[in-house]
């Protein structure tokens, strides 16, 4: 493969992320083509972002979720790859020549993505389709969402996220479409990043986050086990995750302990939501 700085695109959706998206940006070559969607329609950083560095444009967009606002991005680009990153990634300074080098060996791709450093926290499920090219390419299941390498050419129907995903398992849900579609997915070894993670957002916002996490955690899981797998396999999958919850809130009310009772609550909302068919509507506040 023929990749470059000329024919990719950098893909960052960004909400309350002024404290760390700033490091991220920096640790990408200047030239690069970047795409920033601001959810929370922080116009001064737009502002900030447009006139510190080349190459950039700011979207001030409503918060319509991770895989809707890459889908604006990807759709915006020009390029025939584009990068989705989280703007709680770093790259060090030669993880794109190594992924530009070793590409060399590749082929066909769909998807491609380096390798988190923290190998305690690996973002990629290896495959067992016999599909590696070498000790530094292997083919994998999914690789994690903050940080995929689109080859746009191949979806064709610019079927790229699901946008009723408002978070979480959008990217899984992508990979899995992508491996039963035929398309190859590959982790690049030798070429490492850094995700800090649960990063992307500021600090202030820690408890309000931590709800909306766990709604939106078991609202996605139950909807991506229904999407390809039927309602009563997703069921199965998610009745141990509701009884427990229900359990954990009553323990949690007893204690008089509201912080431990409203993450089970959200949990027990989450799932139900989805099991009902419910869009994912929760969202959060200021």
């Amino acid at each position: 493969m023929n990749l470059n700085l000329k024919n990719i695109t950098f893909i960052i959706v960004t909400f309350k992320s002024e404290k760390i998206v700033y490091e991220c940006i920096n640790s990408l070559p200047k030239d690069s083509y970047k795409i920033v969607i601001e959810n929370s329609k922080n116009i001064k950083l737009k502002e900030e972002l447009e006139t510190k560095y080349d190459n950039i444009e700011v979207i001030i967009n409503e918060n319509i979720g991770m895989g809707a606002s890459n889908n604006i991005g990807i759709k915006k680009s020009k390029t025939k790859y584009a990068f989705i990153i989280n703007p709680d990634v770093k790259f060090n300074n030669d993880t794109l020549k190594k992924i530009f080098e070793t590409s060399e060996s590749i082929n066909d791709f769909a998807i491609l993505s380096p390798i988190n450093s923290d190998p305690s926290y690996p973002n990629y499920k290896e495959s067992n389709d016999n599909k590696n090219i070498n000790e530094n390419i292997i083919s994998v299941d999914y690789v994690d969402g903050f940080s995929m390498l689109i080859n746009k050419e191949k979806f064709k129907d610019e079927d790229f996220f699901d946008e009723n995903f408002f978070l979480y398992l959008e990217n899984n849900d992508l990979c899995l479409r992508t491996k039963k579609n035929g398309q190859n997915i590959y982790l690049i070894k030798n070429s490492i990043l850094n995700h800090l993670g649960a990063s992307s957002t500021d600090k202030l916002f820690a408890k309000k986050i931590e709800y909306f996490r766990n709604w939106h955690w078991m609202w996605s899981k139950f909807y991506f086990n229904r999407k390809h797998y039927g309602y009563f396999n997703a069921l199965n999958k998610v009745i141990l995750n509701f009884l427990s919850a229900i359990f954990k809130y009553i323990f949690y009310f007893i204690l008089f302990n509201s912080h431990k009772r409203n993450i089970y609550l959200m949990r027990i909302c989450g799932l139900f939501n989805s099991m009902i068919g419910k869009k994912s509507w929760f969202r959060i506040e200021d």
